[in-house]
Formats: structure tokens, sequence, C-alpha cells
């Protein structure tokens, strides 16, 4: 089976989102006026109330929004945006990075442009890294220093043998190419490693980028997937560490031994894009407008952004609700992409949307 294009996955997205909203649909916002002059939104309820501040990082004129696709956060609370970016753009920046006041102070990665997708932060010994996947024409991870410089770049894992070798470059959605998505990381110090869009596998390396394993491919039983887009490591208190897999196609969770066997499927989610955690409560952006929040039992206790109307006015927007920002609505997303928690339980949310958009969730309860 071929990757689909971009217009054939908006199609999927759209039907899927249908499909989706015979679900239970909670968390609507709710404008809570404070004076005349000063109003907040606020979604979620109870335990699970946050602010919502769209727009919230700033960028400097010469830079622009280009499409957003994921955002990391570390342990001094700075936040890293990572675009697809222009591959006509070669000289402009990636990845941006801003203050915990949302105000920018660096970028770097103009060699992800027209590719960049996946990114994370951490922290190693007394230093933090910055874990890069492209996709597209670029078929590369990476591990970068916080000035942007390269510790180590690696390609196709061919001695996985899951791949063909490339012979045109040109052509990158194939079953047998490399086209990572996302990041999530072993206690030893290695790492595992989406290919969300080429061969529906899950890598593992060691801590020097050296490829060990594989696990999943393509397919809708349990332990197969279609389009594993994003996972994380699940080490909750009360429970070995495991690593829960965002199956985004086939609107699912499924959870693995560190080692690859299946453990166990979660079902009725829309289009899970990643997965965070902190404290007892995983995060899981959903590409079909709406962040979900599951407690330390897996029990969904809140989704936000996203009510009846909404998905119904995200089905039937001509042109596409990503293409017109002026149709947004506060409190509520389009396409969130990527999703993590800073150590304070607020949340920040990348949207996949052209014109970019970092919302940050201030958690008040």
């Amino acid at each position: 089976m071929s990757q689909p294009q971009p217009s054939q996955s908006r199609r999927e997205f759209l039907k899927t989102t249908a499909a989706g909203t015979t679900a239970a649909l909670f968390g609507a916002p709710a404008i809570h006026a404070g004076t005349k002059t000063d109003s907040r939104i606020v979604l979620g309820s109870g335990d699970y109330q946050y602010e919502v501040t769209h727009n919230w990082a700033k960028l400097p004129s010469q830079l622009t929004w280009q499409t957003t696709h994921n955002v990391a956060v570390d342990k001094d609370g700075f936040v890293y945006v990572i675009h697809e970016g222009r591959a006509n753009q070669k000289e402009h920046p990636s990845i941006f990075v801003f203050d915990p006041k949302g105000n920018y102070v660096r970028s770097f990665g103009k060699q992800f442009q027209g590719g960049g997708h996946g990114l994370e932060v951490r922290q190693e010994g007394n230093d933090q890294f910055v874990y890069v996947t492209g996709y597209k024409h670029l078929r590369t991870i990476a591990k970068l220093d916080f000035k942007g410089e390269t510790v180590w770049q690696k390609h196709t894992p061919m001695e996985s043998k899951l791949y063909a070798e490339i012979t045109d470059p040109n052509k990158f959605w194939s079953r047998t190419s490399f086209l990572p998505t996302n990041f999530a990381f072993h206690r030893d110090g290695g790492f595992y490693l989406a290919d969300g869009y080429g061969t529906y596998h899950i890598h593992r390396y060691d801590k020097d980028g050296k490829w060990l394993s594989a696990f999943g491919g393509q397919g809708k039983e349990d332990g197969k997937f279609n389009l594993p887009h994003g996972l994380w490591i699940d080490d909750r208190e009360g429970r070995e560490p495991s690593v829960v897999v965002a199956d985004r196609a086939n609107g699912r969770l499924q959870w693995f031994t560190l080692e690859g066997k299946h453990l166990k499927t979660m079902n009725d989610f829309i289009l899970p894009a990643n997965v965070d955690a902190h404290q007892e409560l995983l995060l899981v952006p959903d590409l079909a407008s709406r962040i979900t929040l599951l407690d330390a039992d897996n029990k969904v206790v809140a989704h936000l952004g996203q009510d009846a109307d909404w998905a119904k006015a995200m089905k039937t927007a001509k042109p596409r609700m990503r293409e017109t920002p002026q149709k947004w609505q506060a409190g509520r997303f389009v396409h969130p992409h990527d999703a993590c928690f800073d150590q304070d339980g607020n949340i920040f949310v990348a949207e996949w949307v052209a014109t970019g958009r970092i919302t940050k969730l201030k958690r008040l309860s």
C-alpha cells in the first residue's frame, strides 16, 4: 500500500471525524469574565481545568511561522517548536526557542527545512539535547546540542532489512521508505523511534544511536499499526515501564513491553498523534481537533477543545479550516499535531496549520 498523499490524509481525517462525533465529547470552552475588560477562556471541568492562551509564542519580524509540527519543554521551562518548513527557504530556521513567557530566544535547524517533524528535549547527565526527526526528502534523525550543533545524524537503518534502496529521491511516500516521526526514550539511555509514515515499525536504538531491533509493521490486529505517528514511555507510578504508541489511522493507543511484546490496546480515539505523561496523567493530542487526558487507570477525564458543533464545522468548512485562520474560534483547536506537559502540569499544543499556532493551556486546579 502506498503512502497517502496529503489530500487523501485529509479525506481520511474528515471521514474519521464524522464517525467520532458519536463518541462522548466534553470540555467545550467556557468564558469566565473577571471585569468588563478582562475575560478568559477555560477548558475542562473539575480537577482538569485549563486557561487558554492561543498564539502564546511570539516571533520577531524577520522570521515567519510555517507549518508547526512538534513542541517540547526543557528543564528550565524554555519551549522548543519545530516546523515542517519550506524547502525553498533553505536559510530559514526550522526550530524556534521561546522563554517561559513566550518571548523568542533563538533559532536553528535550517537543515530540516521542508521535512522537519518530530522534536524532543532530553536530559543526559548535566546536559540537555534536542532530538529531531526529518521526513519527506530528509529521511533522517539527529541529535543536536542547545546551540544547534550536530552531535550525530543517522539515516535509513538498512541493517533492519525493512527498506529498499533509494532510486528516486523525489519519491518518498512508500512502505519501504524511512519516514520517521517521533521519539521515546529508554531508561538505559537508548531510544525508540516511530517510522510513522514509512514501514510502520517502531525501531529501538542504543544510547549511541546504534540500531538494535524493530517491531510492528502494517495491519489492524494487535501489535500492528496503521501510521504509528507518536510514542512515549509510560512509566507512571505503580506500573512497569512500557512503550505506548499512538496508532493514528487505527484510532487507538497500544502498549508494549520495552522489548516490543504487545500488552494491551485502547480504542475510541479519532486520530491520536502523540503521547506525553505527567504524574498520573497521560496526554494525547488528537489531530481531530481535541486534546484527551487519561487518568492513572487510563480512563478519559477530559476532551479539551472539541464539541459536536465544532466537529461539524471542521467537517463542512470550505476551504479547509486549517487554511482559514479567520474562522478559528478561541478555545477550540484545529489540528493538534503534538502536545506536551511542562514541569507544572501546564500543556503546550502545536497544531498542523500552515500559519503556525502554539497554544498554552495553564492548569488552574
